[in-house]
């Protein structure tokens, strides 16, 4: 299994637009952050975790030309906006691309992307295959899915672990009960939004005590803000298995 983190930021990317904080004015790549996404590569499929806004320049970085399957952990914006680009998939490779999602969550896809989802639809509009899920393990194709359930804020959302890998964001509550699925993991990737606590996300002291209690190989922080610092300062000050996420970045297992 292959997992390339497509974007690390949050809803506003790192740089922020007008912002000249220290981050976003930094010269390091690793302080660059487009909106939180993920590529799961396992059993001959691409399996993509949200398909936020940067959804077509997060391909064309990574130079993936295929998706088999999306996941969507929740309906924000950042988490979605992209959803219009996967319209070159299904012209180059000439098929749907199937979507697993709460049925809250489809039915304001369906809203959103009215043209796409309608009886008639409208030309050259986007091809999905709308999936309904809960919080139950289901497969795609032989590879099993478990959503792992969260709270963000008062939002349910779901996090997912595919084998021995695990991938939540946008958490700032989880119960024991869902901990326990996660018991095992040997990388998990999970959201730290900055160092103050925030109402909707894990802070990073929240986030390092959610890794202490599922006991990861190696952790991957997401959902960045430029509030919590830069890439490297950061990372000095870390447990040894809890590693800064950026952009780019390579997961094998």
């Amino acid at each position: 299994m292959k997992i390339t983190l497509l974007g690390t930021g949050t809803s506003q990317g790192v740089p922020v637009i007008g912002c000249k904080c220290e981050v976003c004015e930094s010269t390091n790549s690793k302080d660059a952050r487009l909106r939180t996404s993920a590529l799961v590569s396992v059993d001959n499929k691409n399996i993509l975790i949200d398909v936020g806004p940067d959804f077509r320049q997060q391909m064309l970085l990574s130079g993936t030309t295929d998706i088999n399957a999306i996941l969507i952990t929740h309906e924000h914006r950042d988490h979605i906006g992209g959803l219009d680009d996967i319209r070159s998939i299904n012209y180059i490779h000439n098929k749907a691309v199937d979507l697993y999602a709460e049925a809250r969550v489809i039915d304001y896809l369906k809203e959103t992307f009215a043209y796409a989802f309608a009886e008639k639809k409208y030309p050259g509009s986007p091809d999905i295959n709308l999936k309904t899920i809960d919080n139950k393990p289901f497969k795609i194709e032989n590879t099993e899915i478990t959503p792992i359930r969260g709270l963000h804020f008062k939002l349910p959302v779901l996090g997912y672990k595919i084998g021995d890998f695990a991938y939540l964001t946008d958490f700032n509550f989880i119960s024991e009960k869902e901990i326990k699925k996660l018991k095992g993991v040997k990388h998990l990737v999970i959201n730290a939004l900055r160092i103050e606590k925030h109402i909707s996300h894990y802070c990073l002291d929240e986030t390092l005590e959610v890794i202490k209690k599922i006991k990861p190989e190696k952790a991957y922080l997401t959902h960045i803000s430029h509030q919590i610092g830069k890439n490297d300062e950061v990372q000095e000050n870390l447990p040894p298995n809890v590693i800064m996420g950026f952009d780019g970045l390579v997961i094998t297992i």
